[in-house]
């Protein structure tokens, strides 16, 4: 399959409508969103949805995420809608939010895995909105990556991947977000809180106050149990290299590793230049959306280097710190050194 690449920073008008014919004879086409490159498929076809998983190498019982483009579109994905979703939804869409709801008829099975749910967001990239706008149809998109690698911010990580495997890559802008959306399950007596995000616990308790986190926020789901959202279930963002993730001080990280041979690291600014092998600045320790930014594409750029193992700096669970937490615990399959 010969995939194109469709140019929407100078040719955009051109590059929305090529991709939206696309979706709507069944193609997939990777898109940009705030948060990382979706690849995307009409939420109503169950063929076009299982191309996706092939093309992902995706299990087919973890669950997508349908995008709209408009408020008035979510009643054609879900039902029974309960008002805190429109709470909701007027707090944090358009953005990096998806909520779980009772599943519409009109949904393709195969977009829940198997559920009775479906998780839906309004992203504010205006790409993908124009997208779903110019096709007239929800699109079902989870990371436009091999599955279990590091999510793709940059086309260029798209074509890395999927390159020969779909139809399209919609050539636009490096994602500022760089982790996926936070999921909210709102299904249930609590809303429960099912991957963290760029909306925070503390955001998101302003409208939800009893607000659970559910336990495989930061531990791995146990064998047989339902993955209720996208990223739960399997190890994820995961680079080649064999990795860990590291809780302790800057002192305490930077000695450890020094001690190590044939390693690398995955650093906060403030400690780079103490470090001695090589080494990977994620960002500040201070800031944890800059973390977000740039943890999977330094996933990937890690195994550049020709070592045995990587240890990255775990950063705080405060704020945005918790999404970039859980995508890290995960690529390191949950192996942890406590210092």
């Amino acid at each position: 399959m010969k995939t194109l690449k469709l140019d929407a920073v100078d040719n955009y008008d051109f590059a929305v409508k090529t991709a939206s014919e696309i979706l709507k004879n069944g193609g997939i086409v990777a898109v940009p969103t705030e948060t990382v490159y979706g690849l995307a498929a009409s939420a109503y076809s169950d063929d076009a949805i299982k191309a996706v998983f092939t093309a992902k190498g995706r299990p087919q019982d973890n669950p997508l995420i349908v995008h709209i483009s408009s408020l008035d579109m979510l009643r054609d994905i879900a039902r029974d809608i309960p008002d805190v979703a429109y709470e909701c939804a007027k707090a944090f869409w358009p953005g990096p939010f998806t909520m779980v709801l009772p599943k519409g008829e009109k949904i393709a099975k195969s977009v829940s895995g198997g559920l009775e749910t479906v998780a839906v967001r309004f992203p504010s990239e205006k790409t993908i909105c124009d997208i779903i706008s110019t096709s007239g149809i929800p699109l079902a998109a989870p990371s436009a990556n091999t599955s279990g690698r590091p999510s793709p911010t940059t086309a260029e990580h798209v074509i890395d991947d999927l390159k020969g495997k779909i139809d399209a890559v919609v050539m636009g802008k490096d994602c500022t977000v760089g982790v996926e959306s936070t999921v909210v399950s709102l299904v249930g007596e609590k809303p429960r809180l099912l991957r963290p995000g760029a909306v925070t616990v503390e955001q998101l308790r302003k409208v939800l106050p009893e607000l659970v986190i559910d336990d495989a926020v930061l531990e791995q789901l146990k064998d047989g149990e339902t993955a209720a959202s996208p990223g739960m279930k399997y190890k994820h963002y995961a680079p080649k290299t064999d990795a860990f993730l590291v809780e302790g001080c800057s002192n305490s990280f930077v000695n450890f590793v020094n001690s190590k041979d044939g390693c690398a690291a995955i650093c906060f600014s403030e400690e780079y230049y103490s470090i001695n092998v090589p080494k990977i600045c994620y960002g500040s320790k201070r800031d944890e959306s800059s973390l977000a930014q740039k943890v999977f594409s330094v996933l990937r750029d890690i195994d550049s280097f020709d070592v045995k193992e990587v240890y990255i700096h775990a950063p705080s669970k405060d704020g945005v710190g918790l999404a970039v937490y859980n995508r890290l615990i995960r690529a390191c399959g949950f192996k942890v050194i406590r210092l």
